[in-house]
């Protein structure tokens, strides 16, 4: 069947409407759902493009949205296309993974191809970003001058068919070292893993004003710190609690929080979106490790099929994981004269594109 790809921006109640009616034929990410995109559209109130593959009967076989924005770079501002994102750094904080095209399902090849086609098509950009994609994603076969990979992300995970298939023991699948860490950490808070309450709506606020009061300081350009950032994550609990699509946990001993977790349910894998942890009690204790060990056996008797920690280089994921797999983030450029010669400056400085 002949499919066609247009640019439009129609209102936030009919983009509603169709995204969600294709998200019922589509086997797409949870970042491509409407509880993802429609928090973080009316979290940020951002305009972007709606790229639409349709039939010949005017019915919708993929959907993504396309941000437009100059971009600075290394001699100037860039015309630049962001898929799924505005590209505003504060908008897009909240940090897309996963990403592609809303499709139907069975029809991904023609609707690649047709979405390749209209980006190609359109003459009012010079780089491409394409945050969180799967390495060998087809968006990648759009025409360019240069295709410049920024960043690869492992995405650690746990095998939950592999933690009952050794019974719920979980820690018999991680190393030595990870063990004995774990271990040590439930003796100094007083044995067993800590327990674990499944948040409501009216927890909401309450559990997130916590999980601030917890990541307050911890680190350079916290998220946390961010208005807009806390009330995208309050948006999405809200709507996303009631489906089962989003998770709020809360972890607690005799002595009080250990931390809390924010994660998405999607397709049968957990993905751990945002956490806060207490202060260690002990120069050795590791709260993190006791609230995603929990974790990981609360969804294990729950019959889900991973543990998915997202993207990330931090050595607790690793220390964490059974398996994983990667998402790349890339910018494909046009010419340009100005990026041109920042290619040849880069070559000369020896300074790579992710710089």
């Amino acid at each position: 069947m002949i499919v066609s790809a247009t640019f439009s921006q129609p209102d936030r109640a009919t983009l509603a409407e169709r995204w969600q009616a294709l998200e019922a034929r589509s086997e797409g990410s949870f970042f491509l759902g409407w509880t993802w995109v429609g928090a973080w559209l009316d979290s940020y109130g951002v305009r972007p493009d709606l790229l639409a593959v349709t039939d010949a009967a005017g019915q919708d076989v993929a959907l993504a949205l396309v941000g437009h924005a100059m971009q600075p770079r290394l001699l100037g501002g860039i015309a630049t296309l962001s898929l799924n994102q505005s590209g505003d750094p504060q908008a897009d904080r909240p940090y897309v993974e996963y990403n592609g095209l809303l499709t139907e399902a069975g029809r991904e090849t023609e609707a690649d191809a047709a979405a390749i086609a209209a980006l190609t098509r359109r003459r009012d950009w010079r780089a491409l970003t394409l945050s969180g994609i799967a390495p060998d994603s087809p968006l990648l076969g759009l025409p360019a001058r240069r295709r410049n990979r920024i960043d690869v992300s492992p995405v650690y995970q746990v095998d939950l068919d592999a933690v009952r298939a050794a019974d719920g023991d979980y820690l018999s699948l991680l190393s030595t070292n990870t063990r004995s860490q774990i271990r040590r950490a439930m003796k100094d808070h007083g044995g067993p893993l800590p327990d674990v309450a499944i948040g409501g709506l009216d927890d909401v606020t309450p559990w997130l004003e916590e999980m601030a009061v917890l990541n307050g300081g911890r680190h350079a350009d916290n998220a946390w710190d961010d208005a807009g950032f806390r009330g995208f994550v309050g948006t999405i609990c809200a709507r996303g609690l009631s489906s089962g699509a989003v998770q709020l946990l809360r972890f607690t001993d005799a002595g009080g929080v250990v931390g809390l977790l924010v994660n998405f349910v999607h397709r049968g894998v957990a993905m751990n979106y945002q956490s806060a942890f207490a202060a260690p009690r002990t120069p050795k204790d590791k709260p993190g490790l006791l609230c995603h060990t929990a974790a990981v056996g609360h969804y294990a008797v729950r019959g889900l099929s991973r543990y998915s920690l997202l993207a990330g280089k931090d050595r607790y994921k690793q220390s964490l994981a059974t398996c994983e797999e990667s998402l790349e983030w890339w910018v494909l450029e046009r010419f340009s004269p100005r990026l041109e010669a920042e290619a040849l400056l880069r070559r000369l400085l020896k300074r790579p594109a992710s710089a």
